[in-house]
């Protein structure tokens, strides 16, 4: 299985002629959802899905199929699938996880969540649910005004994956990426790696 980075939270999984895409957000480079077959979007906001392209994208291949939390599920004419819910797309299996966007300040967003483990791989979204499967490899969020590094730090500890690689970091600047990196490295007790922009990593 292949994962490759598309642009802040947006990530692929390829495995032989299975792909399968998590949060394509307006951030996300076109290329990401370019012959997909499944789509998983953890919540509503626009760095994490991107309506536009994922219409065009549907345009171009109706088959490709969408799945979500039930309040976001309509709007995306996307398949509604619940916490707790193990589910196959793409020919992965996917469990849902979570459920609530973590808090930025006076309960503020409020709006729902989930999580995807996707064959091991797991992607928060705006959130740091520990779910209680093992995780061999955590999409690690790294900025956004919902979070703090220590936060990072303990949920990395705390889901003890094998490896983890950072999503979620187009608010940080070169020197703050690599403070980041240098922080996960030395903190977390994983293998943490940075994947570059549009490159890729074999997770077998």
């Amino acid at each position: 299985m292949r994962l490759t980075k598309y642009g802040h939270a947006c990530v692929r999984l390829d495995d032989g002629d299975r792909a399968l895409v998590i949060d394509p957000g307006v951030y996300s480079e076109p290329a990401a959802l370019a012959g997909a077959t499944a789509v998983l979007v953890t919540h509503e906001h626009a760095d994490h899905v991107d309506v536009a392209a994922l219409a065009a994208a549907r345009a171009a291949d109706p088959s490709l199929t969408v799945y979500t939390h039930p309040a976001l599920a309509a709007e995306l004419d996307a398949v509604a699938v619940e916490v707790g819910d193990t589910f196959t797309a793409a020919g992965f299996t996917v469990r849902v996880v979570g459920g609530v966007h973590a808090e930025i300040i006076d309960g503020l967003p409020g709006c729902p969540n989930v999580g995807f483990v996707v064959d091991g791989v797991y992607h928060p979204g705006d959130a740091l649910f520990v779910p209680a499967e093992p995780v061999d490899t955590l999409l690690v969020p790294a900025s956004g005004p919902w979070v703090k590094l220590g936060e990072v730090i303990e949920f990395t500890r705390r889901v003890r994956p094998a490896r983890a690689f950072p999503i979620h970091d187009v608010n940080l600047s070169t020197h703050g990426l690599a403070s980041f990196d240098d922080w996960l490295d030395e903190t977390a007790g994983t293998d943490y790696t940075r994947v570059p922009l549009g490159g890729s990593v074999d997770l077998t």
